[in-house]
């Protein structure tokens, strides 16, 4: 199995018809205080932080490390893709798996960016780590994230509870290479 730590990072930035996924920069530090203190961001994910921890803590240069991608729409941040490995404590079924997360800002939400963008992650993904199968896992209750998964060709391995509420854990194996 691949390591993403393998992966020359930060990739090229990768385009899209409207998005770019690149990594972070200066420019990014406000937007990011904003999606992690955000509570409409964190409805599913637990608690947003606080924003004026972030303010004092958070690096010039916030989350520059691989896996990390900005979402970058006509020059600003407006979300972040996650790429890693699901530690070995995760649900058997991702412990070691490629896993996908994804934040995105509330103003951001119902363009098809967070589509888009995952989309994208994917098919880079697919080049660089061919046969890798990736993870996903959210709350049955964020019907948007259900349908994202489903778009994006997630199918369910299972449900379980955790974080008091029911979670919906994913997949989406790797496409089969075409023949010649």
């Amino acid at each position: 199995m691949s390591d993403l730590g393998s992966i020359t990072w930060p990739p090229a930035p990768i385009e899209t018809a409207r998005l770019v996924l690149r990594a972070a920069e200066a420019q990014d530090r406000a937007a990011f205080v904003e999606l992690l203190a955000s509570p409409e961001v964190h409805t599913y994910l637990g608690r947003p932080q606080p924003r004026d921890r972030l303010e004092r803590e958070l690096p010039v240069v916030p989350e520059r490390w691989p896996g990390s991608l900005v979402v970058d729409l006509d020059g600003a941040m407006i979300g972040q893709i996650l790429l890693r490995r699901a530690p070995e404590h995760s649900r058997p079924a991702a412990a070691g798996r490629l896993d996908l997360g994804y934040l995105f800002l509330p103003r951001a939400w119902g363009h098809g960016y967070a589509a888009e963008a995952c989309a994208a992650a994917l098919d880079w993904l697919d080049d660089v780590l061919p046969g890798e199968p990736v993870m996903l896992t959210t709350q049955t209750a964020n019907s948007g994230s259900m349908r994202l998964a489903a778009k994006l060709g997630f199918t369910e391995v299972e449900r379980f509870r955790a974080w008091d509420a029911e979670q919906w854990l994913g997949v989406r194996l790797p496409a089969a290479p075409l023949s010649a």
